[in-house]
């Protein structure tokens, strides 16, 4: 399968004039729009006419070129339906028939139909698939899972890994390696034979993540995705590409003049960002307050090395299932190295919770975020462990409307006074599976009952909520809060049907 450019790649000088212009308030717009003839065509009469005395850039763009149209915009809500069929209703307008070809296009043409997330996200999403698909089982729509499941098998297959959504301007990194669980997900209703099915696909997922690992030698070192440890290699968020992002290129460049970092450096911490889904939040950021202070590829994040040692689990699964016993001790031993790992390494003492690293002293850096609650998600936090977490989590994340996902009020969207379904989901079923039932049930009520209240204050289910203060809709980061939407119907829908036995 032969790659397609990106459309900074394509359309040049095009491409820049347009985010320049800044007369579209969205650049992803831009970027995902479908030319109606070729590029080539494209670009040549924009080089004729630009100098014109009356050429006009809007005109031009809005005659060869059409966005890509976004049917959850369209959808009209009927505030009559119960919550739950608003949401089975609206997995028909968020499906996407499979992929065909559109030269210039970013889009990557997947072979199977998909949900995607809504709003100006109308493409598949790599970790916001996962939360989707939770909805998606409990509406019975297993078809739907193995469709996106083997979507996601195709881009592995053809492109290497996963990247962060079907675009061509996504190819530099991928997105937090929920795969595994899908396939686990997937298991539940299919059987184990599900994971001999996508082992192949498991391993490759694998080695993307750990690429590089003989390129390492001292402790801090790093290349692309691994980081040495003291006895084991760790895993970091990265982009292979080090420029101003296509779907927000004036926003990246306008950031550069503002910041201290070497540009190049500055685009690789925001791309890696991106990566880690959390973009933006001030874990990221040296300072708080300050976006251009961002470091996230000198950071070891605790929440990606659990869902690394989730997929090693998997893999010794899926070699013990095939057979293959040496393999499975393989996967068996580097799994149990990494949970010590994070036992250890990622454990904060002094706060008694879990935080992310230091690329370079693999010391906690001292964002306090609910990343830390992924080793609960995941069963590796010890008993004591956990209970300080959950203790932290009660006094200091807990909010009327759930669980903040910082406490620091930063202006960015992955800061209070927001939170995300995916977040709460980890939340409520890492402490649930340590014995915190009446916390579980506490959070999952407030964002069931805030989600309810927003639904029917406004018809819409929202990518985001502010937890704080119930009666506001959510704020902050690069641009406006999204309808649809795939991970707010999915945890809602599986917390919904789960609720009584918390």
């Amino acid at each position: 399968m032969k790659l397609p450019l990106p459309p900074n790649v394509i359309f040049e000088e095009l491409f820049e004039d347009l985010h320049a212009s800044r007369i579209w308030p969205d650049g992803k717009m831009i970027s995902d729009a479908i030319p109606l003839t070729t590029p080539e065509k494209i670009v040549h009469l924009y080089r004729e006419e630009k100098n014109h005395k009356e050429f006009n850039l809007k005109a031009f763009f809005e005659l060869y070129f059409r966005p890509n149209p976004s049917k959850s915009i369209a959808f009209e809500s009927d505030l009559n339906r119960p919550i739950k069929k608003h949401i089975e209703l609206l997995w028909k307008v968020l499906t996407r028939e499979k992929d065909e070809v559109v030269e210039g296009s970013s889009l990557l043409p997947l072979p199977h139909p998909y949900i995607v997330p809504g709003g100006r996200f109308n493409e598949i999403y790599y970790w916001d698939s996962y939360f989707t698909m939770l909805g998606l089982q409990k509406s019975g729509e297993v078809e739907m899972i193995e469709h996106m499941v083997n979507n996601f098998s195709h881009l592995i297959d053809t492109v290497g890994f996963i990247p962060n959504g079907n675009r061509s301007y996504f190819l530099g990194r991928s997105q937090p390696p929920f795969y595994s669980l899908m396939v686990a997900l997937l298991a539940e209703e299919k059987g184990d034979e599900v994971f001999t099915t996508y082992h192949k696909f498991l391993e490759k997922e694998y080695t993307f993540w750990m690429q590089g690992t003989e390129q390492l030698s001292k402790k801090g070192d790093a290349f692309e995705h691994v980081v040495q440890g003291t006895d084991l290699v760790l895993n970091r968020y990265f982009d292979q590409y080090q420029e101003a992002r296509a779907e927000m290129y004036q926003t990246d460049l306008d950031d550069a003049k503002h910041s201290t970092q070497p540009e190049q450096q500055l685009f690789g911490h925001l791309r890696a960002s991106c990566e880690s889904g959390w973009d933006f939040s001030s874990r990221w950021f040296k300072d708080p307050n300050d976006l251009h202070s961002i470091y996230t590829s000198d950071i070891v994040p605790v929440d990606l090395n659990c869902l690394l040692y989730h997929l090693e689990t998997v893999l010794a699964k899926a070699y013990r299932l095939s057979g293959n016993i040496a393999q499975e001790q393989h996967y068996q031993l580097l799994a149990e190295k990494r949970k010590t790992a994070i036992q250890s390494l990622f454990w904060e003492d002094k706060n008694q919770f879990f935080h992310d690293l230091h690329r370079v002293s693999q010391t906690p850096t001292p964002a306090v975020t609910l990343a830390g609650i992924f080793p609960l998600f995941f069963g590796v936090a010890s008993k004591e462990q956990a209970a300080a977490c959950a203790k932290r989590i009660e006094q200091e994340f807990l909010r009327d409307g759930g669980v903040v996902t910082t406490g620091n009020n930063t202006g960015q969207q992955w800061d209070a006074p927001n939170g995300w379904a995916p977040l709460q989901w980890t939340t409520i079923k890492g402490l649930h599976q340590y014995g915190y039932h009446s916390l579980t049930k506490t959070i999952a009520q407030r964002w069931i009952d805030l989600n309810t209240q927003v639904y029917h204050r406004t018809g819409r289910l929202l990518e985001k909520y502010n937890v704080e203060d119930t009666t506001l809709l959510s704020e902050g980061g690069e641009y406006a809060v999204q309808d649809g939407f795939g991970w707010t119907n999915g945890v809602l829908l599986k917390l919904l049907s789960e609720i009584e036995s918390y």
